[in-house]
């Protein structure tokens, strides 16, 4: 079983910034992609941000340009999403989303985390 854990949300104003960080533990042989979603209020949830397990990034073009996703150096299974100049619709809870492979099993997992929510508000 592989455990996915988002931590780093809380209040900024706009203009702000916030470093969200993911951690996946438990029976992981590899993992193929890290991806952060989002889901404002009332609304549907979306991809942010995707993190391959070649080091490959993608971005939504709502974020490109002030969202940044990363490997954390020295950790092989977290990834942080640096957001910086956040805006109003920034405001939502922000999930992590990992795939890759079982050790024991070398079964495929798709894991979610239960969420971090990050504020945006003056």
């Amino acid at each position: 079983q592989v455990h996915v854990v988002e931590s780093g949300g809380g209040l900024v104003q706009p203009g702000g910034s916030l470093t969200l960080s993911c951690a996946a533990s438990g029976d992981i042989f590899s993992i193929n992609n890290f991806d952060w979603y989002r889901q404002p209020p009332g609304k549907e949830r979306e991809l942010v941000a995707s993190f391959s397990g070649r080091g490959n990034t993608n971005y939504a073009n709502s974020v490109r340009g002030r969202f940044t996703i990363a490997r954390e150096r020295g950790a092989l299974y977290t990834v942080n999403l640096q957001m910086n100049n956040l805006k109003p619709d920034g405001a939502a809870v922000y999930y992590c989303h990992g795939k890759g492979l079982g050790k024991t099993t070398l079964v495929g997992f798709d894991s979610w985390g239960r969420g971090t929510q990050g504020t945006v508000s003056s």
